[in-house]
């Protein structure tokens, strides 16, 4: 069941990214693979900085929103060079 919400999780982050990041999404899938991504560099991201989330399903949307975004703004500029 947890990789059921991290896969629900990693698409609405995915979504929320590619609304918040300028330009459109990456369409279902790609939003979610963007997402599933962004959730363990975001989590990577957060830990490194010590910084904590606090848990449940509204930590996990936020880390894993950043890190989407994060992400979605590093894969746009290699796109663009």
């Amino acid at each position: 069941m947890s990789l059921l919400w991290f896969l629900v999780v990693g698409l609405v982050a995915g979504w929320l990214a590619g609304m918040l990041v300028k330009g459109g999404g990456f369409g279902l899938i790609g939003d979610l693979v963007v997402g599933v991504i962004g959730a363990v560099f975001g989590g990577f991201l957060f830990s490194t900085f010590g910084v904590s989330s606090g848990g449940g399903l509204v930590g996990s949307l936020v880390v894993a929103t950043v890190g989407a975004v994060v992400l979605l703004f590093i894969v746009r500029l290699v796109k663009r060079a």
